[in-house]
Parts: C-alpha cells; structure tokens; sequence
C-alpha cells in the first residue's frame, strides 16, 4: 500500500475495465517469467518495523503527523493509524557483517526518531500491540489523514456492507465492533524481504510458510488487546476480522479472508498472483496510463501498476512482490509474520534466524513442504499464535523417516533448525561471529522460555497482585516494556515484574 493513490470513486464500468486491466497484467507477468526477464541473484534483502507512540505515561499518542515533521527523514514514514509510524531500511546486501550494520543503523534511527518524539512527550515503541491501546482509540477519527487510507478504509467498509466484528477467545474474551479498518492498525509489525530468482522463488515462499509458526512461537510480542488478554500473538487473528470484508453468509460459504495464510504449497510465483485474481474482489480499482503488453512487446519493462497495488490490499503472512529497479523486474518474498521489537537486538536476531533457516530449507534436497501437508503448516501457525513460545508444532520426522512428529517449538528449534539456520547464514556468507551472536539470542530464548509475549504477561499479573487495577497495570506494564526495551538488552535477560520498593529502579547488570 505504498502507492500514492488519490481519494475518488468507482462506478461498476470501472471495476469491469479494472478486471480486464489486471488479466492483462497477470498474462504478461507469465509472459515475463517465460522469457526469464527477471534480475539475477545480488542477495539483496531489506527490512521494514511499524512503531507505536506512547507517552511517558504508557498511554497512546495519536501525533503521527507532528512527530514525523520532528523527524523529517525520509526513512520515517505514516502508518494506517495516528499513533502509528514506520521505518525502512534501505536494502543490504547479505553477507559479511550485514546483521551487525542493520543493528547500528536501527539503534541510530530508532534513537534520533525517539529523541525527536519526546519532544511532545511520544516516543517511539516497538511492540505486537500496544497493551494500553483501548477499543476508543481506534475509531475512524484516529485514521492517518492520507488518501490511500481513506479511500482504503471506504472501499473495505462498502464490500463488507456493516460494521466489522471483532470476537477473538483466548485466555479471556474480546468481542467489539468497528465502522471501520482502523482497528487494522493496532498491529505493529517486522517486513523482512529477500529478494530472489524467479527459480528459487517458489522454494523460498514454501520454506517461509513453513517456518511462519516457528517465527511467530520464538517472537510473539501481541498478548494483549483493549485491555483484554487473548492469544501469545494476537495481531493474527485481529488482523484477519479487521480487514474481514465478507460478511457472515460469505464466511460460511467459503469465500477466502483478505487476511490469508494460504492453502497449498506453490510451483511458481505466477500461482500466487493468479490466486489473487481467481478469489479477491479488487478494491482499488485505479487505472495507470500503462499499456503494459505494449511495453513489454517494445522490449520495455511494464510496471504491472494494476497487479502489483491488488496485490497490496491482499494480506498474505508471506506476500509476493513484483517490482522494477533500474529497469529491471525482480521478485522479492515480504514475510510479514513477526511483530515488532522488543528491542533491536531481538528484532535482528528474529531477522538472522529467518533468513538463515529458509536458505538452508530452500536448499535441501527433500525439502519440508515434501514431507508436510500444508494444512499442517496452517494449523502450527495458530497453535503459534495461540501459545506463542509454549507451542507445540507438527513438524517431520527427523532424518529418512517418515509422518509428522509433535513436539515443542522450543526444542524444535534447539535440536534442529537452530543448525539449520547456521547452515544457511554460512552459506550467506555471515559473518561467523555475527552468527553466533545472534542465533544465541534466539537459543537463549528457547531456553528460558521467554519472549516479548510471556514477559508482558508475567509482568502484568505481578502488577495485579500488586494490587494495581487493570488499566494502571497495563500502563505500568508499558512503561517498564519501553524502559527495558531503551536499555537494549534481550527480552530473554528482561526481570519480570519491577523492581523493587527498596531498590533504586535501575535495571540489574546482565
């Protein structure tokens, strides 16, 4: 959704020209896989975190706009809600010391964007959902004031036809409503984009479906949601009824989410854009000048505007992306899983163990997704979700055997793909250090069973027993969350709870 559409209407004609538009795309789209147009391998990966702002009181600031103006870089940019920003990275080439240089440049950026937001008392938090944000928050008045969110928001609430219906049952019950997405942008999240060959693509895609429980079991950071406790990792299934346009009769006949994990292994990227033509409705049907079979029998490159900004309102866990650098097509895979922080080193270390892991899956000769029916993947991803770093998954068997084997996420990742992953970021060509460093933050994790979501709920039932209410339990959660997570070090070495009343409130030497 990073184009730069303008607010207008569409009649019906529109949408029927739109159609054309898109079958024409996704035909030269085959067409260019055919002729193999598209770049060779440069190992270019990037990075994307959405952030919330709260203030030195724990509580939400709906200040996007100001803050951004403090900042003024162009790394920094809006997110679908007021109290929402997002940074990008340029991209990196990966190998070498790239994970210790994507640490820097976030510490650099993240620390100046926070300087300048405490200016007007909003500084910069990295977290799943903010756990003070209330249902009041994220009414429409709390949209971004910017036309692609607001022609976004009016097209999802015209296809739905009434309100959007929240009802999520974890620990406890959430059931709410919404006149609109914005209840969207309470999911804070980490992009991590790799860019690959159109041969490999299909490999990697699968390999990162595959592994989307283990990211989301090792980094669940989203526990809480408008004061209520539901799943490890909520922004799923939030996100998935936020933008849910079918209403009730369609839901029951089948018809596929927005919001939408998948539901078979791929053979080719051309799948997964015919998959969005064949089952969603396009809902911003706007037209560019481009006569992209024109372009492309020219010897031109087509932008494929059309393709790629429905491809943008399908929200895939692992989105495919079609786009044109200096002239030349590639395709890159944005896995969209992880939610955001808590701090840089967790984020990097989340970042390592990905791109890691799904090198060595895409490289192995009997590759998972061979040996794993998909809707297993599909149901460790909300085993995941649900129990974030106590999961356990589905997952097969070790060596030449095999069926699937059930076991805990955490020693699945220690036995297993923890080596996996360093196999793959040597084949990178990481440095080993580098490696080291990081992937032992995520085997510390698994050790101590400890992660954004089971220290935020840990700390926030010791703020009960305290004798706190509620609301002042998850401010106080909050402030803590955003004190430890300046102070840098891994969620795994955080004390849960606070300290004491005879202690000074400095953080304990790790």
């Amino acid at each position: 959704m990073g184009e730069k559409v303008e607010a207008a209407s569409f009649d019906l004609a529109g949408r029927e020209q739109y159609r054309k538009r898109l079958r024409q795309c996704l035909s030269v789209f085959g067409r260019l896989l055919a002729e193999k147009r598209f770049d060779k391998p440069r190992n270019l990966m990037g990075l994307e975190i959405e952030l919330n702002l709260a203030g030195s009181d724990g509580l939400p600031r709906m200040m996007n706009h100001e803050v951004l103006s403090r900042i003024a870089s162009r790394d920094f940019q809006t997110e679908l809600g007021m109290f929402n920003l997002e940074v990008n990275i340029a991209p990196h080439r990966l190998n070498g010391r790239v994970l210790d240089q994507l640490a820097e440049e976030l510490r650099a950026g993240l620390g100046y964007a926070h300087r300048k937001a405490e200016e007007v008392d909003a500084g910069i938090v990295m977290i799943g959902i903010l756990p003070t944000l209330g249902h009041h928050d994220v009414g429409s008045g709390s949209l971004s004031a910017v036309d692609r969110y607001t022609l976004l928001n009016d097209q999802m609430r015209a296809a739905r036809g009434e309100d959007f219906r929240l009802d999520i049952e974890g620990v406890e019950r959430l059931v709410a409503t919404s006149p609109s997405i914005t209840p969207e942008a309470a999911c804070t999240s980490v992009q991590l984009h790799l860019q690959v060959t159109q041969e490999r693509f299909a490999d990697v895609w699968n390999a990162a479906q595959a592994v989307a429980a283990v990211q989301i079991a090792l980094g669940a950071n989203a526990p809480f949601l408008f004061g209520k406790e539901l799943w490890h990792e909520s922004r799923p299934p939030l996100f998935q009824q936020a933008t849910d346009v079918r209403p009730p009769e369609l839901q029951v006949q089948g018809v596929r989410p927005r919001t939408w994990f998948g539901e078979r292994w791929i053979d080719s990227p051309y799948d997964l854009f015919a998959e969005n033509l064949r089952y969603f409705l396009p809902l911003l049907p706007i037209m560019s000048d481009e006569d992209p079979q024109k372009v492309l029998d020219d010897g031109g490159v087509p932008a494929l505007q059309e393709l790629a900004l429905h491809n943008g309102t399908i929200y895939r866990w692992n989105r495919p992306v079609y786009e044109v650098a200096d002239g030349v097509p590639h395709l890159r895979v944005e896995n969209r899983v992880l939610p955001a922080g808590p701090t840089v080193t967790d984020v990097i270390a989340n970042a390592a163990f990905y791109y890691g892991l799904v090198r060595a899956l895409a490289d192995d000769a009997r590759p998972v997704w061979k040996r794993m029916p998909f809707a297993a993947a599909a149901e460790n991803f909300d085993a995941a979700c649900r129990h974030g770093i106590d999961a356990e998954l589905r997952w097969p068997r070790h060596g030449r055997s095999s069926g699937l084997v059930t076991r805990p996420a955490v020693d699945l990742v220690r036995e297993e793909l923890l080596p996996l992953a360093a196999a793959g970021l040597d084949a990178w060509q990481i440095e080993p250090a580098d490696r080291d460093l990081y992937l032992g933050v995520v085997e510390e994790r698994c050790k101590r069973r400890i992660n954004g979501a089971s220290w935020q709920v840990g700390t926030f039932h010791r703020a009960l027993d305290a004798g706190l209410e509620r609301d002042a339990a998850f401010a106080a959660t909050t402030r803590r969350y955003c004190e430890l997570m300046h102070h840098g070090s891994p969620v795994h070495t955080w004390p849960v709870g606070f300290p004491g009343p005879d202690e000074s409130g400095r953080l304990p030497s790790h």
